[in-house]
């Protein structure tokens, strides 16, 4: 508790909540990191409103990948769909506070900075069954263009049948729409996409497979010449 009494007394209810020494010794460590990155209180606000929701359920769970997923996929149900992708940041740079990765918490320190939050760009809300209906209307530009294609050809080469080529595509261009009015075309704003995108499917089977495809798909969009390599693998996913 010692670093919370350095905090403004405006602050002190962020922390007073009834949950297990880990959550809150892994919260105190997560926000004193971010203090000494020159974070304000606003941030911290941002940050322990949406904690302050994830770490009681986490309270009597082991510290394992498997069951902070599974919370985590179960509390996002509750959340608006606005509030997905700066949740989603936070849920990921809490994990290895609260799991004692400090490989990953050194990681994060190095390359954490006091612009990760707000998000500044999210694509527009829009229907999922809009896009579905839609896509296969779309033009895209030489680039997308050309790693559609590239997708495509790797997913023949693995002998996928029509079906699943013709799905997976569907999706592709799903997030490609969705990414469309990004000012950058960069990491982030490919993250930013998925995050907000998530919540449109609201089968979870679905939004998993949404995962695998865009994870998939990224190689061939940011021009990784071994992205076939990344195709039709069997890896766990989750929305860290």
């Amino acid at each position: 508790m010692h670093y919370a009494v350095e905090f403004n007394l405006s602050f002190k209810w962020l922390f007073l909540m009834t949950i297990q020494e880990r959550e809150q010794q892994a919260l105190e460590v997560y926000i004193k990191l971010l203090k000494s990155k020159g974070f304000g209180p606003e941030t911290f606000v941002q940050r322990t409103n949406f904690l302050n929701k994830l770490m009681p359920l986490l309270a009597d769970k082991k510290s394992t990948g498997g069951e902070y997923r599974l919370t985590l996929e179960d509390l996002m149900d509750g959340v608006p769909e606005e509030d997905w992708p700066e949740n989603l940041l936070v849920a990921r740079e809490y994990f290895p506070f609260w799991v004692g990765d400090l490989k990953a918490v050194a990681k994060l320190s190095q390359g954490v900075s006091k612009d990760t939050l707000p998000i500044d760009w999210k694509p527009i809300q829009v229907q999922l069954a809009t896009l579905w209906y839609s896509v296969d209307e779309e033009k895209f530009g030489r680039t997308d263009s050309w790693a559609l294609k590239a997708y495509t050809k790797a997913l023949r080469n693995e002998n996928a049948d029509q079906v699943l080529i013709d799905t997976r595509l569907k999706l592709a261009k799903i997030l490609l729409v969705r990414l469309s009015d990004s000012p950058d075309r960069d990491n982030v704003a490919y993250r930013t996409t998925i995050d907000a995108t998530l919540p449109l499917f609201e089968i979870k089977k679905n939004r998993r497979l949404f995962l695998v495809v865009v994870r998939e798909f990224f190689h061939f969009w940011a021009g990784n010449p071994d992205a076939e390599k990344f195709i039709l693998s069997s890896q766990t996913v989750s929305m860290l």
